[in-house]
């Protein structure tokens, strides 16, 4: 995967410019899907990353990339599943995400937040 240069809204990856949140899932792309978490927004005053997602815990390392400036809000929920799941978890801003996907993208998969 080649990550292009990462904008407020928007992310270069492959050639192709996404608008929008992202998992990287064993290598295949898609948005992400946040409805579920949806129902905790008031509480964070942002839709965070909850455990009510499909998140892809098929993997020995998960990046959540939290944005732009690292507001992207993660439950407490998602840290004590991947731990339970013996998962690695990087909560990091994205443009850090981005580097450490480049750096070490085998068996680590990702939420990126491409905004904020």
């Amino acid at each position: 995967m080649r990550f292009g240069k990462l904008h407020f809204g928007s992310i270069k990856i492959d050639g192709v410019t996404y608008t929008h949140d992202l998992v990287i899932d064993r290598g295949r792309l898609a948005k992400r899907k946040k409805k579920p978490s949806k129902q905790f927004r008031k509480d964070f005053g942002h839709t965070p990353v909850s455990i009510e997602e499909n998140l892809p815990w098929k993997c020995r390392r998960l990046i959540i990339g939290t944005g732009n400036h690292g507001s992207l809000p993660v439950m407490e929920e998602v840290k004590q599943e991947a731990h339970r799941r013996k998962i690695e978890l990087l909560i990091i801003p994205t443009d850090e995400a981005i580097d450490e996907l480049e750096k070490k993208p085998e068996d680590t998969n990702a939420i990126l937040h491409i905004t904020c």
